[in-house]
């Protein structure tokens, strides 16, 4: 797992538990606007979330990845989740990125802290993300 995520993970894991809803929320500020002349064409929609949410994810020549999330602010758990990948990801290789463990959330303590569903949400997110990189990085 990419250092930066290894230590969002471990900071959430070690957090009592009426303080991760708040932390978790702080990551929703963290995903950016589509970039000019990006829309969600070209983008895979996440059926698994309960809003509209869309990924795309692109292993650079260098092997690394860049992602881009589209996720509307009305979403913050949502967003938060993407946030979580967009930050603990940035500069991430393919390898690293497809290493990461499936049961990210879980590890983190959020299964105590939000419903199994928006859980299940989040983990579609990574598993999109994942094999998008797989079928790109051959």
């Amino acid at each position: 797992m990419p250092t930066k995520l290894a230590e969002i993970v471990e900071e959430f894991a070690a957090a009592p538990r009426d303080v991760v809803l708040e932390m978790l929320l702080e990551y929703a500020d963290v995903i950016p606007p589509l970039p000019p002349g990006v829309d969600r064409e070209g983008m895979e929609q996440v059926p698994e979330c309960q809003t509209s949410f869309f990924l795309r994810a692109e292993v650079n020549p260098d092997r690394t990845v860049s992602t881009i999330f589209d996720c509307p602010p009305e979403a913050p758990t949502t967003r938060a989740f993407a946030g979580i990948l967009a930050e603990g990801l940035d500069g991430a290789s393919a390898e690293q990125v497809l290493a990461v463990p499936d049961d990210l959330y879980q590890r983190m303590g959020l299964a105590q802290a939000i419903s199994p569903l928006r859980v299940r949400g989040g983990t579609a997110i990574l598993a999109r993300l994942k094999r998008q990189v797989r079928e790109q990085a051959g």
